[in-house]
């Protein structure tokens, strides 16, 4: 029902996608024939543009319960992000999921930790000076082929995971273990509904109201648990995502799909951390080791965070000339909705039992219209970029 609702919708208030297409169209045009420099504030336009006409300058926050067809047309539709204030207080969750809980319903139970030496999984690391293994084919020493002029030591580099019970996980997250890398339990893959299925009668399946908007139930549920040290660089996901903060905070900051050209997304040779043998199992420092055969890596080269970052590099980032990114912090029992195709940085502040917990709800993406307009918009900065970081 809810669906022919939201076809019926469409069809009658977003021909095209309304302001959208008005928009991209117009900005769209002026990218095809200008040059380099025409180009650079087109694309400004477009930012500009995206934010006057629809997405504003702050994240919105709404207050629970939330009906179908105001989120469908106030947030889906226009690819809005907002705040759901009170979205899951009625979780018991929120109530029960104490350390000492946690510890009872999931002791001996099986979980991944993704383990790093600064708590930075998936990000680009400047791999100058640090200690890299030979390759897994077991050829080289880590060799780092140039790329991109002066980013030819940086690497895109994954976590180490590790399966161990939850009692020791837990442990790691708090950094109560004797070994100094930062723990966070991240695997994502639907995790909540496997290795964490003792906790469902705590949650919900679903977000029922987003649900209903959306038309299917959720393709994954993840459960996130960490502390103040882990942080998730800049990236975009292919899913609609309903983030539901448990305990503590998370700190967002956004950018629509529109400013792709805004983070200098390069290629980068893709590396692993992994534990060094030459030290015992619980106290192993985290070593490097790039990934064989040779695998490239798109990503953000933007860390917002970095404040000695030379900003000369990054102009269109710093620069507010597109707008500002948008900043927003999900307290314990709120719900973010992330459109899908933004691009999201986070950082957490813990509870006082030390933890940040999190369940984020990832539904399908609609490939519409404006899937299309993002790939030609990233095909002309894929084509503008130079072979150096600007």
């Amino acid at each position: 029902m809810m669906a022919l609702v939201r076809q019926r919708y469409e069809v009658a208030h977003f021909p095209g996608h309304g302001a959208h297409t008005f928009y991209l169209w117009r900005v769209l045009a002026r990218i095809l024939g200008s040059g380099s420099g025409a180009m650079e504030e087109a694309m400004e336009l477009l930012s500009r543009e995206a934010r006057e006409l629809s997405l504003g300058s702050q994240v919105e926050r709404v207050a629970a319960p939330v009906s179908p067809l105001r989120f469908l047309r106030d947030f889906v539709m226009p690819g809005k992000p907002c705040i759901v204030t009170g979205g899951i207080q009625h979780w018991s969750a929120l109530r029960k999921w104490s350390n000492d809980y946690l510890r009872a319903a999931l002791g001996d139970q099986q979980v991944s930790v993704h383990f790093t030496p600064d708590g930075r999984a998936d990000s680009i690391v400047d791999v100058r000076g640090m200690e890299m293994l030979p390759d897994a084919d077991g050829g080289g020493d880590g060799d780092l082929d140039p790329i991109d002029g002066d980013q030819e030591t940086l690497m895109f580099v994954s976590a180490h995971v590790q399966s161990m019970p939850f009692a020791q996980a837990l442990e790691a997250v708090l950094g109560k273990r004797s070994s100094s890398n930062v723990a966070y339990l991240q695997q994502q893959n639907d995790c909540l509904r496997t290795e964490y299925s003792r906790l469902i009668d705590d949650v919900e399946a679903d977000i029922p109201w987003a649900t209903q908007a959306l038309g299917s139930l959720p393709e994954a549920v993840n459960l996130w648990i960490g502390n103040e040290n882990s942080v998730t660089s800049f990236h975009k996901d292919h899913y609609e995502n309903l983030y539901a903060v448990v305990a503590g905070e998370k700190h967002f900051t956004l950018l629509p799909p529109v400013d792709v050209h805004r983070l200098y997304i390069r290629d980068y040779p893709a590396a692993s951390y992994v534990p060094s043998p030459a030290q015992q199992e619980d106290e192993r420092k985290l070593v490097m080791r790039s990934d064989r055969p040779r695998r490239m890596v798109p990503w953000a080269s933007v860390d917002p965070e970095c404040r000695h970052q030379d900003k000369h590099k990054f102009p269109r980032y710093f620069s507010s000339g597109g707008g500002e990114p948008f900043h927003c912090t999900v307290g314990a029992g709120e719900i973010l909705y992330l459109p899908s195709m933004w691009f999201h940085h986070v950082t957490q502040r813990p509870d006082s039992g030390g933890r940040t917990i999190a369940i984020n709800f990832w539904y399908d993406m609609a490939f519409d219209i404006r899937y299309a307009y993002f790939n030609f918009l990233e095909s002309c900065v894929n084509k503008k970029k130079n072979t150096t970081i600007e």
